[in-house]
């Protein structure tokens, strides 16, 4: 068989087997990614290149090292929604970026977001004053939410580093 004819065929194959195994993951994998659900994400890639140009990895070898991963992904989503331990081992924690009208410098720095970007989210959400925002929080995703209004329930912000 020609090698552009098995490039098609394990190609063929290994993107419905992926897409097998995303869907077996659930809904979750549809959601925004924690930076471990990113890693496991980029190794599928990875593996699904690998198969598909490298003439020394085998169709089947392919099939079984995405069926690992998805397994190794299975089993820490497992202990990761049943242990605070796991969770913290396998994301990031949320920081919170302004708190009360007030913009958190420290956080901004070790987050690595700008004045820039955090004035960019706040006119995404409509904010018209510092003095409206409740809180920003930068969250495990890296999506940023805009808390404003005239009181905050402090339990929105449990798990958020400040």
């Amino acid at each position: 068989m020609p090698d552009w004819m098995t490039y098609f065929v394990d190609a063929a194959v290994l993107v419905p087997v992926m897409v097998l195994f995303v869907r077996m993951a659930g809904l979750r994998a549809f959601s925004k990614m924690s930076s471990y659900d990113f890693a496991v994400t980029v190794s599928f890639g990875s593996v699904l290149a690998a198969t598909v140009v490298a003439p020394d990895t085998t169709l089947i070898q392919g099939i079984l090292a995405m069926a690992a991963l998805f397994s190794v992904q299975w089993i820490i989503g497992y202990f990761r929604s049943r242990s605070e331990m796991v969770e913290g081992w396998a994301d990031n924690y949320p920081i919170l970026l302004m708190r009360d009208g007030e913009v958190i410098e420290e956080n901004l720095v070790r987050s690595r977001v700008t004045m820039g970007d955090l004035r960019a989210k706040l006119r995404e959400a409509n904010v018209m004053h510092f003095s409206e925002v409740r809180a920003v929080v930068l969250e495990t995703t890296g999506d940023v939410s805009v808390l404003h209004g005239d009181d905050l329930e402090d339990r929105l912000l449990e798990g958020v580093t400040d």
